[in-house]
């Protein structure tokens, strides 16, 4: 059953606690002073008398019933079944999964698409740096709607749209279609990548979240390598092409008709709810329905601003945090260049494996492999990282999240210049996939590292920072397929890499001056300072509202 909190609309609250021999659900009771009384609200004498005992007897209209989870309630997200759980996770990341699969999956089809299409390998580009577009845009509107409407319905639509947009490229008849296509599906395909962290959030507990949350990365990032696996070899089949990519990958990995309907029907059967003020507002609207009492209200519906005002912030705020906050900044240019150099990569092994080691379509798409088992090792290195932490927190702070971050500054630079420099029939082609399988154990290090480093430095601004610092990552590998196939063809792809490792290098030093001097740069930052101030208030309140309830349970 909910607890129901009994308060006025105005005023400061007084805590109480109900007897447990009352027959209304048990409540945990805010009293407070009205506004338009004339007493003083530091004297608790001149408080308005109320019966509290039983909530549904008081017909004072400025009192509020507040919908609360009793503690173990099972319909709390977080009081959920291990199973269900798990069930919740493993169907949420799938659909992430499905999502950074179909970002590399659709590269291998180029050969046939722009034979049957007419176009050429430019414009065919164009779709996989729409699909970042995507991703790096959309997600700024779905945070909101989310907050306004939950989860597991932007699952729901997301899923099918997505669905959609993959049918859509299967059956286009130009390669304007294919890119309309993209971009669409990039949008409804980031909500795998914005709202399964949420999820996640919503259903365990901080200290449980470490395994899920590693699932998820290993999804997002992992599946890049393993879209491209099954692709190629569909590309390589005479009878099939590029457009069975949608249509044969989709009943294995991507998304579409037998996956996709089976996703969906465990969508259906496992995922629920998860976001528990959108549970309580339901409560609450079920509770004013059946006793005809509109005072019944979730706290959410009293103090969530408008979904205009939550669209308005979730858009300015990251972008306001990520142009004048230097740790988002400094973080989001370096992890926006490695992805885009990531996405270059994605653009261009096949064509280099083709044309130096004489690779198979087929085979083309197995070196993409070391995309996953290079996401593997940096999982495992974070599993260490998480140690780290834990050993120099109290002396670091945030900044402890940074210990392996230090190591994979050098990790880009040294896999770009392996691959570069390695890449050549006179050495066996297994020495350029192991730099790039080092270069994506550094990719994935940063990845994982970002978002906690973030998430700790900027507490209740840490959704906008993270998704400022989205934006900004799938901008930039949006941008650096436009320019692959120019670059690589003019300066080869020895120098081409090179040059981004030279890059890479210059940008060395972003981790180790965050590492050193994070500390003393937020104390600048006027965000930080109104974040200090946000704690010390919290902190405050959770003294007062402990002595209280010590008061109370002693009188």
């Amino acid at each position: 059953m909910a607890d129901i909190d009994v308060t006025h609309t105005c005023g400061s609250p007084v805590e109480h606690t109900l007897p447990a021999t009352s027959n209304e659900p048990p409540a945990h009771v805010l009293q407070t002073v009205p506004d338009n009384a004339s007493q003083s609200r530091s004297d608790s004498s001149k408080q308005k008398e109320v019966d509290f005992s039983h909530p549904s007897t008081i017909n004072d209209p400025d009192v509020i019933f507040f919908v609360e989870f009793d503690e173990g309630d099972g319909r709390n997200p977080i009081n959920f079944s291990v199973f269900r759980k798990w069930a919740i996770t493993f169907t949420a990341c799938g659909f992430t999964g499905i999502t950074a699969a179909a970002i590399s999956s659709y590269t291998m089809g180029f050969i046939t698409m722009t034979r049957d299409l007419n176009c050429s390998t430019l414009q065919a580009s164009v779709g996989l740096s729409v699909y970042a577009l995507g991703f790096s845009l959309v997600p700024l509107l779905t945070s909101s709607l989310s907050e306004e409407f939950g989860r597991f319905r932007l699952y729901i639509i997301s899923t099918l749209m997505f669905m959609l947009t993959q049918i859509m490229v299967a059956l286009a008849p130009n390669i304007q279609t294919v890119i309309i296509a993209r971009v669409l599906g990039g949008g409804f395909g980031s909500t795998g990548a914005t709202l399964v962290g949420g999820t996640i959030a919503d259903i365990w507990k901080p200290h449980e979240r470490g395994f899920p949350m590693a699932l998820f990365a290993i999804a997002a990032v992992g599946s890049t390598g393993l879209g491209p696996l099954l692709a190629g070899w569909i590309e390589e089949n005479p009878n099939l092409h590029w457009r069975w990519i949608q249509w044969i990958s989709i009943i294995v990995l991507n998304s579409l008709r037998s996956v996709t309907g089976l996703y969906l029907v465990g969508l259906l059967l496992f995922l629920k709810e998860t976001r528990s003020d959108i549970i309580l507002s339901r409560l609450a609207q079920k509770l004013r329905k059946e006793k005809n009492d509109e005072r019944y209200r979730a706290r959410a519906e009293i103090e969530k601003p408008g979904l205009t005002t939550l669209i308005k912030i979730s858009s300015i705020r990251p972008i306001s945090l990520l142009l004048t906050e230097p740790t988002v900044l400094s973080f989001s240019l370096w992890i926006g260049f490695t992805w885009g150099v990531l996405f270059c990569f994605i653009d261009s092994i096949s064509g280099e494996m083709e044309s130096i080691y004489g690779f198979s379509v087929g085979e083309r798409g197995t070196a993409f492999i070391s995309i996953t088992i290079g996401s593997i090792f940096g999982w495992f290195a974070n599993m260490y990282q998480e140690r780290l932490y834990r050993k120099y927190v109290d002396k670091k702070g945030p900044e402890a999240r940074l210990c392996l971050a230090l190591v994979a500054a050098f990790l880009l630079p040294t896999g770009m210049f392996v691959y570069a420099w390695t890449a050549r029939p006179s050495i066996h082609w297994i020495v350029p996939l192991i730099g790039l399988t080092i270069f994506m154990t550094g990719a994935f290090i940063i990845y994982q590292v970002v978002f906690v480093y973030l998430a700790d430095c900027y507490g209740p601004y840490a959704s906008s920072a993270l998704a400022g610092q989205s934006m900004c990552r799938n901008l930039l590998a949006s941008v650096f397929p436009l320019f692959t196939q120019q670059m690589y063809s003019r300066l080869t792809y020895k120098w081409a890499n090179t040059l981004f490792a030279l890059i890479s290098i210059a940008m060395i030093p972003v981790p180790y001056i965050l590492f050193i001097y994070g500390s003393a740069i937020r104390k600048r930052s006027k965000v930080s300072q109104k974040i200090l101030v946000m704690a010390e208030e919290q902190a405050l309140r959770e003294k007062r509202s402990f002595t209280n309830a010590l008061g109370t349970s002693t009188s």
